[in-house]
């Protein structure tokens, strides 16, 4: 919030589809690619077309944004960092996604739905 408190849950819908991860759609488009699960920017090593899935982002995140397909966060609004970014550069994105650092494994190809809020892992 604009207080500085995180908001936090789930998003529960009924049309996405079994097994995806249900977020906020911030961003439209959809990209499949290698997640990379970063937690820390210091440790961020990202290939060309990789996505980022991280907990959050702010203003020093954004040299990230120049080389990723796509972007996943645990927190996020509309108006927050990530989605900003994300909407500049035309990457898919979806936020709000619950565990999304723990529920994605480092590496794994995912399928971000940055248009209808939800994120596939296909393994």
């Amino acid at each position: 919030t604009s207080d500085g408190e995180a908001v936090n849950g789930a998003y529960r819908r009924d049309d996405v589809p079994e097994g995806a991860l249900a977020g906020l759609a911030v961003s439209a488009g959809s990209v499949e690619g290698r997640a990379r699960v970063i937690l820390d920017l210091a440790d961020a090593e990202l290939a060309e077309g990789d996505i980022l899935v991280t907990r959050f982002t702010d203003p020093s995140w954004s040299p990230l944004f120049l080389g990723v397909a796509g972007l996943v966060t645990e927190v996020g609004g509309l108006m927050t960092h990530g989605a900003v970014i994300a909407r500049e550069y035309g990457l898919p994105a979806v936020v709000g996604v619950d565990q999304a650092t723990r529920l994605i494994r480092d590496g794994q190809r995912i399928r971000v739905h940055g248009t209808d809020g939800y994120v596939e892992i296909l393994g």
